[in-house]
């Protein structure tokens, strides 16, 4: 919340805001969505494309110059150990990317929990080798899924938050229930 009061304070509209948000690893648009519907008080209409744009703005990047940004970042020790935990954590979900084939990276990308966006679903298409158009399709196809997710979770409110929270914890438990 520092962040976007920060950013706010610069003077930086919240259509940006909502870009630059969707764009970040991890909270992609997961985190902008609720932002700009529950917290700028954004019509869904306009909240999601500004998410979508932000989700992929980093995707042709990450699929067509991976491996030099790696080499970049992986020069200094702390990024080396920070590219390493981010490709074992991508290598330890590419079962489930092959299993479905053409499917599986779209169903990846579009299950709206931390560690299975649009940055995680381009370093595993990046990973398995798959052609750029068919990975930018799918990982596009997966942020929509994604969103229409988040954006009626957000429009529901508090019953939203508690179906998000039952089906996290049934995710949970049978993640820890398979092992």
């Amino acid at each position: 919340m520092e962040i976007i009061e920060k950013l706010i304070n610069l003077g930086i509209a919240k259509e940006l805001i909502i870009i630059i948000i969707s764009a970040l690893p991890i909270i992609e648009l997961r985190g902008a969505l609720p932002v700009a519907i529950n917290l700028f008080g954004m019509p869904w209409y306009q909240a999601f494309p500004l998410a979508v744009i932000g989700n992929m703005l980093p995707v042709p990047i990450l699929l067509l110059f991976l491996d030099s940004i790696a080499k970049i970042i992986s020069k200094v020790n702390t990024g080396k150990r920070f590219i390493d935990w981010v490709l074992e954590r991508t290598r330890r979900r590419e079962k489930m990317i092959q299993r479905y084939e053409r499917i599986g990276l779209t169903l990846f990308v579009a299950i709206p929990l931390p560690f299975t966006g649009a940055w995680t679903g381009s370093i595993a298409a990046f990973l398995m080798g798959q052609r750029f158009l068919f990975s930018f399709l799918s990982i596009f196809c997966g942020v929509l899924i994604a969103g229409a997710i988040v954006t009626t979770l957000c429009l529901m409110g508090w019953a939203g938050a508690i179906i998000a929270g039952i089906g996290l914890s049934i995710i949970a438990i049978l993640g820890w229930w398979k092992v």
